[in-house]
């Protein structure tokens, strides 16, 4: 079995409430004609068939051989409407997947959209998703509206979260000040990634990680640049007093245990990935269908990488199946 635990799926009805929803984000055509999102007048992302079409998804995972696809709601998620409107889309988005699951139950597997600025609704949609539901984790944004995943106001839903030893599949956002992401499409391309870096090294420093163990915790696009700083990560615990405040261990310590997806799609770095954490801490990513992504490497990357078969097997299936709840 090969699951691909990072992959996008989007209802019609999530476009259409982005759409009106009247704020940041907003639909126009790039220079080739497709349709895209932009934020604040800068390209966020492309529209693809695939978002839409479930057919066409299993088609194309037939075709390069992946069994499973774990999808999710990329950014913005439900961030772009207002704290009291969040639980709506949520719901809606989070229905909709279960609906697709009930409809393909072999095919698919979901991570549930939280609306974390309504922190009483947030816990309600998470014991929903998880008990009702039957969903496999949950999508959180690297910061949310700028906020980081270490604020006060979320840490009753974490706590909850550490309770339920729930997978967390932390989502890439821009940055807080994305102004200097705006031209070359480096939003995704550079801010993603160094935005994962930034919750990574709060998560850890704040404490969360040690504090909160049990929640499994899964960085996309192969942690950003969190396994090549993570020495220098561990330097600063050695020199700063601030960064020794909450935890006990080196930062590497903690950030060893977490899960790192394979949307690097490079051998070399995911050679790299493997000596510092472990097959057993890498699973197998695609971010299909968004542009960046590709589903076609998110398997020959693995496959060209010179390691046991077995080892191979636990980045395409057995990572996945050891993090991921409702299984």
């Amino acid at each position: 079995m090969r699951y691909d635990l990072h992959t996008h799926y989007y209802p019609d009805t999530f476009f259409d409430a982005v759409r009106d929803s009247g704020q940041e984000f907003t639909f126009a055509k790039d220079p080739v004609g497709r349709t895209i999102i932009q934020y604040q007048g800068a390209r966020f992302f492309g529209i693809t068939p695939p978002m839409t079409d479930p057919e066409k998804r299993i088609e194309d995972m037939d075709r390069v051989g992946i069994d499973v696809e774990v999808i999710s709601l990329s950014t913005p998620n439900v961030f772009f409407a207002a704290p009291n409107q969040q639980a709506g889309v949520a719901r809606m988005v989070n229905d909709s997947y279960a609906d697709l699951v009930a409809r393909y139950p072999t095919r698919f597997k979901t991570f549930a959209s939280i609306p974390m600025d309504d922190p009483d609704a947030a816990l309600i949609e998470l014991e929903r998703a998880m008990d009702d539901l039957k969903m496999n984790g949950v999508v959180l944004l690297s910061n949310i509206q700028g906020r980081p995943l270490t604020a006060p106001q979320y840490r009753p839903f974490l706590e909850e979260a550490n309770r339920r030893k729930l997978c967390i599949f932390i989502h890439p956002m821009l940055p807080g000040n994305a102004e200097a992401y705006t031209e070359y499409v480096l939003g995704p391309i550079l801010g993603f990634t160094a935005d994962t870096t930034l919750a990574a090294a709060r998560l850890c420093y704040s404490g969360v990680l040690k504090d909160l163990p049990d929640i499994r915790w899964l960085l996309g696009h192969a942690g950003g640049a969190v396994p090549w700083l993570m020495e220098r990560l561990d330097s600063g615990y050695r020199d700063f007093a601030e960064c020794q405040e909450n935890i006990d261990e080196l930062p590497s310590f903690y950030l060893k245990k977490l899960y790192y997806d394979t949307v690097t799609f490079s051998p070399h770095n995911l050679g790299m990935l493997r000596d510092l954490v472990g097959t057993d801490h890498m699973a197998m990513g695609s971010d299909y269908p968004h542009l960046l992504g590709s589903i076609e490497k998110s398997v020959t990357s693995i496959e060209a990488l010179h390691i046991p078969e077995a080892e191979k097997e636990m980045i395409f299936s057995g990572t996945a199946l050891s993090i991921l709840n409702n299984l």
